[in-house]
């Protein structure tokens, strides 16, 4: 008789334990979504990344007023897109809520400040106040302005440009004629690089050929002095030159 008792309050125990579980599963597949589509509430779609005019048309079409809120710079979205809202998604609200998009005006660019006259170091402070990078800096002759201060840029003072972005200038060698900045004559011919040294004022040096498989044969491979550099007139500049993989061996002329 006892083991009947216990079996049977197993078997009721056990009943209703699985009556609660379903009656869970009920209101939280059935029940909750019901009440919150159909019972006076609703959840808050998630609207970040969508075009303003596509976040407009979410949040009407579930009977929620859409509202633009601030206008900020933001790179992660391109202009006119959502990058925030309030509510945030999946807060319950009443039909009718006002929902505040914040909105990208695009990445914030720079504004390229007057360089022209500048020392190198004060270009370089210049250009990082300004969210900029000081590029590679060329040398030129100049009698307008004092060596050391710059001649050009490469972007026009007061244009907009990304933040991060590099500045190319031109820094004066001095207007002294017994001074030349030195050509780049890499990657031209042999033939060619000895008439553009003549024509500046310098002398070609010492000429040595190395076995390059990737070049044509005659073609400069490297210079010393090397491009920029200023020297005293009539400077020798030593020439590297290519040569076929097929004449092995290294030569010199001078």
């Amino acid at each position: 008789m006892q083991d009947f008792y216990r079996s049977k309050i197993a078997k009721i125990i056990v009943w209703t334990i699985g009556s609660l579980f379903a009656l869970v599963i009920i209101l939280d597949k059935i029940f909750l979504p019901w009440y919150v589509n159909h019972g006076g509430t609703l959840s808050v779609p998630d609207v970040i990344g969508m075009s303003e005019v596509d976040a407009f048309h979410v949040l009407d079409s579930l009977k929620l007023e859409p509202r633009r809120g601030e206008v900020r710079p933001d790179k992660e979205y391109p202009e006119g897109y959502v990058v925030a809202q309030n509510p945030i998604p999946s807060q319950i609200v009443k039909p009718n809520r006002r929902v505040y998009l914040t909105i990208s005006g695009g990445e914030q660019l720079a504004i390229v400040p007057e360089l022209k006259g500048r020392s190198i170091r004060d270009t370089k402070f210049a250009l990082e106040r300004s969210g900029l990078k000081l590029g590679s800096v060329l040398r030129e002759i100049s009698k307008e302005f004092p060596e050391g201060t710059i001649i050009s840029q490469d972007v026009t003072a007061g244009a907009k440009v990304k933040r991060g972005s590099y500045i190319r200038v031109t820094e004066s060698a001095g207007q002294t004629m017994d001074s030349l900045v030195v050509p780049s004559v890499v990657g031209k011919t042999l033939t060619e690089a000895q008439k553009i040294l003549t024509q500046k004022g310098f002398k070609v040096g010492s000429i040595t050929y190395q076995i390059n498989a990737d070049l044509l044969p005659n073609t400069v491979i490297d210079q010393l002095p090397r491009m920029n550099e200023v020297v005293g007139y009539g400077k020798s500049i030593d020439l590297f030159i290519a040569q076929a993989p097929e004449n092995k061996g290294v030569r010199r002329e001078h």
